[in-house]
Order: structure tokens, then C-alpha cells, then sequence
């Protein structure tokens, strides 16, 4: 049964890839999206098991790499935290490609579609299932290379292709630290898998390595190169430029990756290597540190986005940067926690502005929009949960969730605990402030829209609406029926050996005041931006007016591209054009190939002028001849 869940998302996208032709578009749209749900039953029949009967197994497919002491095999790991990521992913996944049949039934590659779409599901299966580091990162690039044909599934868009570039190039930085970490796990211990690795940590947490001129301890550089994997992949700030500019794909591809699975499998990764982080206190800071920056940067950069995929794609940002810095203060079962709401209160944003673009037939600017409520009530209704789950507002998911990596950091109790539970209060409240903005300016107010009469909006079809409606219910519902579950009461009886803790999490309660202040921020966010965005709108142009490089610093997302452009790309463009027209060019070529075909080619020419055809010239040639010959015997 277990292997079906890998397996039936695999034969899913092999029989919609090869043979969609053959069945047709409806036949590949319905056989992908029944395997893969089945794929979830299954996922949250194992879950069950797992929370039951404390169900464990570590399933071996086959023998991968059997050389020296290098042993890899094929494998599904089950334990709480594997069976938790494969109801994200295939619950996720279900319904993205359920909700696909509407949202793409104009295309003309549906079954291209559905195959990427499996593939990225098996794909991510292969990752989070892993019992060793090489099968981690074969499905860690498999999901890569998905999101690679996914973001660029439209190819003849310029801006799509454009898009698939910068993910892949960006992602390959991190992946390039992440096999180096690799590499230097099979270096220390001899082996990739996990459990030896973990066995074998405390024998390597004195051990120090030279390493770029610098004598750095060996676990920290390990828990380093693993985090720059992580930061790619989850695009953590100076490698999340790529995260934005991925909304030119599919909104399902957006919901999929970009918000529920792929993006949040550098937290699994940090997660899952807990026994060795829990060694490495400076890296854990260091983790803290990128995951607070990261919150507080993508907030004050949705404040100002006009794009409703863009907003939540940096709000996405954001969230996982709560994830990070609640790895960081050693709460990894709170960072789980909140990737688990998380991806069903984003999904169901993601999915329901699908739904808005899809009923303004493709417009995507928030400006261009307006009034729409009573025309979209299903859609406004669900991002309206949506929102309030994200918000954190009281009782619904993201409330539970966020609100506990804020008070374990707050309980962390040192200095880099502090500064994240006070960037996370302020992150929670322009979180609040933004996500109200869409949704006021989206359907609230007066209709923008000068290219569609309003009358030609209309309600998504049912196919549309029942995923929403779905993910409402985790958006709802999961963080209270699963608070006590992943956090527990200072025991963690779940997470059994999945997660390491050296030192049990604090079971203190932090001051009212403090458990008050978040929510209470989140409520009042929604008058002032009601305010805002529906009752003055001048006021925030106003605003802009006065905060002009401000508001240029924003818009511009920091400059991190533009910085990126003149450190990078421009140089590595002028160092490409130097190394192509004059080391190629003037040097290789000159002097090699181009160089002696031209000698040769006049030295022919010069040839030719003795084939004159008279006979005096022959005679003097072979005097030539004759001469050079006998100079040359007499000198030997």
C-alpha cells in the first residue's frame, strides 16, 4: 500500500505524458487526478496508522549504489514526519489537479499539463520518503526540474521562459551548497544515510576542518551547506529572487510549488537533519537570523505589489521565513506545525485568485479590479477564510500555528529569540495589513476594470470551487485539531525519533501581554485597512507622496535585482564576452585551427604561382631544389 503512494503519481504523468494523445484530454485530466488521490487516501490512512499505532517502517524498493562503503538504496521512510509531508504534498497536489480540469480547460496541452504535474508530485513523494542524503537530492531536483517545465509551461511567452531560467539558475546556487554538505557528510561519517550520519554526530562536534583559509568546526559547516540548499530552495532572502518572478507560470503550478510543497522542502531538510543542527548553536542563530530578515523583508514588499499572485507569492516568502527562524530557536515541531496550516490556507489563496483572474479573463493588477463581491461570492467568501487563517486571526489555523513560533522564540529566551519574536509581532502585523488590501481592493470599492463590463465577470465553475472549499476546511480546522498533536506539552510523544531535541522546549507560558498582543494587532489591522484602501483612498497615495524613496525602495523589492544585475549578471556577461572573443576567438582559434587552415590556405595560393606551366620556371624551381639538397648534405 505504501509503495502506491509513490508509484501511482509516477504512472499517473508516464500515461498523461506519452500517451495523452491517445486518450484525450478529458481521460488524461480524470486518470491523473483519481491516481493521485488515491495517493493521498492512502497518505492520510498512513498518518492515521502513524498517530495510532505509532506506525514505522523503512520500506527498501532496491539497491541503488553499492560501492566500497558507500550503500544507497531506493526507500520509503515512514515515521511522523515523513507521514506528515505526504498528506501535504498529495492532499495538496489532489486537489490542485482537480481544480486544473477548470482552470485550464482552454489550453490546448492539458495533458503536458497534468504530466508535469504528477511528476512533481512523484517527485516531492521521492524527497520527503528519503531514508539517505542522495535520494533526498535526486528528488530535490526532480522537483527542480519540474518547476523548471512548469513555470515555463507556456513557452512562447518571453517572460515565462525568462522566469524558468532564473529559478533554475538561482536554485542551482543553493543545490551547489547543498552537494557540497553532501560530499562532506560522506567525507566525515562514510556513509549518506541517515540514521548512521545521526549515530556518528557526537563523535564530530570537536572536530574542526580548514576550510577557505578559515579552521571552522566540522558540524558547523555541515549545518551550513545543508541551510544554503535550503535557502534556494525555499527562497530565503539573496536567493529568493526567483519566487516572484515564478508567477508567470499556471496558477495551479503556483499553488502547488510555490506556496504548499516545493518551497517548503528546505524546512523539511533542516527538519529532518535536527540531530546534527542541534549540535551547531551558531548556525541555528544563523538560521533564526536569514528566517526574520526574510518575514520582514517580503512583508514591507507585498505592502506595495499591484500583482494578486505576486502579494501572496512574497507572503509565502514571509511565512517560510517564520518556518526558519522557528527551526532556528529549536522549535522544529512549531515549524512543522505551521507548514502544515500554511499549506492549506496559501493553497486556498493561491487557488482562489486563480479563480479572480480567472473570472477578469487573465487580469492579474488588483487596481484593475474592484466591486466584485456579490459577482464572485464562493471566491470572496473562501479568500476571506483564507485571509483570516494567514492573518492569524483567533481560532483559525494560521493563529494557532504562527502564534507558537512567536512565543517559543519569545521563550528561547536569548538575544536572537527576542529580536525574532518582535520582528515575527511586527512581520504578523504588515502580514494583516497587506492581505486585507487585496482582498479590499480586489472585491471591495468601486470596479476598476476599464477593458471587461462587470457583467462579464463570473463565478468560477464547480470543478473550481470544491478544492477551495476543501482547503477552507484546513484552513478552519487544522491548526485546533492539530495543535496538540505537533506541539504537545513538552513531551513531542509524536515526533518520537523523527526530530531531535538535546534540551525539551520551554513549557512556560509567556506574559498575557504578550499572548494578547499579536491578535489584538491582527484586529486592529482590519479597520485601517478598511480605512485605507476603501473608505480614503487618497490617504495612501498621500502617503506614498510623502515617502517617495520609501516607496521606491519597496516597489523595487530592495534592489536586490538590480544589485544582483550589476554584481553578477553584467560582469559575468562582460567576463563571458572576453573569454568568447578573445581567448576563444583571437587566441584559441587564431592561433589553432582558424590560424593554421589560414597558413595553410596561403601558402597553397603561393603554391600555385609555381604551377605557371612554363618550362623555364620548373627548371629553376628544381635548381631550388637541387641546391637546398646539397647544402643540406655538405652541412651534414
Amino acid at each position: 500500500m505504501e509503495l502506491l503512494i509513490i508509484f501511482l503519481p509516477l504512472i499517473a504523468s508516464i500515461i498523461s505524458g506519452f500517451f495523452g494523445k491517445f486518450i484525450g484530454d478529458r481521460n488524461s485530466e480524470i486518470f491523473t487526478s483519481v491516481l493521485v488521490s488515491i495517493s493521498a487516501l492512502l497518505s492520510i490512512h498512513v498518518l492515521y496508522q502513524v498517530i495510532i499505532n505509532q506506525y514505522e517502517e523503512n520500506i527498501v524498493i532496491a539497491t541503488w549504489i553499492s560501492s566500497g562503503s558507500l550503500d544507497v538504496n531506493w526507500s520509503m521512510l515512514i515515521d511522523p514526519l515523513s507521514a506528515v509531508m505526504l498528506v501535504v504534498v498529495t492532499s495538496i497536489s489532489a486537489l490542485v489537479h482537480i481544480y486544473s480540469i477548470g482552470y485550464m480547460s482552454q489550453d490546448p496541452h492539458k495533458p503536458r499539463f497534468m504530466a508535469y504535474l504528477s511528476l512533481f508530485t512523484f517527485a516531492m513523494l521521492m524527497l520527503v520518503t528519503s531514508d539517505n542524503f542522495i535520494q533526498l537530492f535526486f528528488g530535490w531536483e526532480g522537483v527542480g526540474l519540474c518547476s523548471y517545465f512548469l513555470i515555463g509551461f507556456w513557452f512562447k511567452k518571453e517572460s515565462a521562459n525568462a522566469a524558468a531560467i532564473k529559478a533554475f539558475v538561482v536554485n542551482r546556487v543553493g543545490d551547489f551548497g547543498f552537494a557540497l554538505g553532501i560530499f562532506l557528510i560522506f567525507y566525515l561519517f562514510g556513509t549518506v544515510n541517515y540514521s548512521e550520519v545521526f549515530q556518528q554526530i557526537p563523535t564530530v562536534v570537536d572536530k574542526n576542518l580548514s576550510f577557505l583559509g578559515f579552521n571552522v568546526k566540522a558540524i558547523d559547516l555541515v549545518c551550513l551547506l545543508l541551510f544554503v540548499g535550503a535557502m534556494g530552495k525555499s527562497a530565503q532572502i539573496l536567493l529568493h529572487t526567483w519566487l516572484p518572478d515564478a508567477m508567470e507560470g499556471p496558477t495551479p503550478v503556483s499553488a502547488l510549488i510555490h506556496a504548499a510543497t516545493m518551497v517548503t522542502a528546505g524546512v523539511f531538510l533542516v527538519v529532518r537533519c535536527s540531530p546534527i543542527y542541534e549540535y551547531s548553536p551558531l548556525i541555528l542563530n544563523f538560521i533564526a537570523i536569514i528566517g526574520m530578515t526574510t518575514a520582514f523583508f517580503a512583508a514591507t514588499v507585498a505592502l506595495v505589489q499591484t500583482d494578486i499572485k505576486k502579494i501572496i507569492a512574497y507572503s509565502t516568502c514571509s511565512q517560510l521565513g517564520y518556518m526558519f527562524f522557528a527551526a532556528g530557536v529549536g522549535a522544529y515541531n512549531v515549524a512543522m506545525f505551521h507548514l502544515f496550516t500554511h499549506a492549506f490556507f496559501k493553497a486556498l489563496l493561491f487557488l482562489g485568485s486563480g479563480s479572480v483572474i480567472h473570472a477578469f479573463k487573465d487580469e492579474q493588477n488588483i487596481n484593475n479590479m474592484g466591486g466584485v463581491w456579490k459577482k464572485l461570492p464562493y471566491t470572496y467568501a473562501l479568500m476571506i477564510i483564507g485571509t483570516l487563517a494567514l492573518t492569524g486571526f483567533p481560532f483559525l489555523s494560521g493563529f494557532y500555528s504562527k502564534d507558537a513560533i512567536i512565543e517559543f522564540a519569545y521563550l528561547r529566551g536569548n538575544t536572537v529569540g527576542y529580536y525574532a519574536a518582535g520582528i515575527g509581532i511586527i512581520t504578523a502585523f504588515l502580514t494583516s495589513i497587506y492581505s486585507w488590501r487585496l482582498i479590499f481592493k480586489t472585491f471591495h470599492g468601486e470596479y476598476n476594470n476599464k477593458v471587461i463590463n462587470i457583467d462579464e465577470t463570473h463565478e468560477s465553475p464547480l470543478v473550481m470551487l470544491v478544492p477551495l472549499f476543501i482547503l477552507s476546511l484546513g484552513a478552519v480546522f487544522a491548526g485546533f485539531l492539530f495543535k496538540g498533536l505537533f506541539i504537545g506539552h513538552g513531551d513531542n510523544l509524536f515526533w518520537a525519533e523523527s526530530i531531535k531535541f538535546l534540551e525539551p522546549l520551554s513549557t512556560e507560558h509567556p506574559p498575557l501581554w504578550f499572548l494578547f498582543l499579536t491578535p489584538c494587532l491582527v484586529l486592529l489591522s482590519i479597520p485601517i485597512a478598511y480605512y485605507l484602501f476603501v473608505k480614503n483612498k487618497e490617504l495612501p497615495n498621500v502617503i506614498v507622496s510623502m515617502n517617495k524613496p520609501l516607496y521606491n525602495f519597496l516597489v523595487n523589492k530592495w534592489y536586490f535585482d538590480e544589485l544582483y544585475d550589476v554584481l553578477f549578471i553584467k560582469s559575468s556577461k562582460k567576463l563571458g564576452l572576453f573569454l568568447w572573443k578573445f581567448c576563444d576567438g583571437t587566441i584559441i582559434d587564431g592561433f589553432g585551427p582558424d590560424g593554421i587552415s589560414s597558413f595553410i590556405k596561403k601558402c597553397s595560393i603561393k603554391a600555385t604561382k609555381f604551377q605557371s606551366g612554363f618550362i623555364y620556371q620548373y627548371a629553376f624551381v628544381m635548381l631550388l631544389g637541387f641546391s637546398a639538397l646539397l647544402t643540406f648534405l655538405i652541412v651534414k
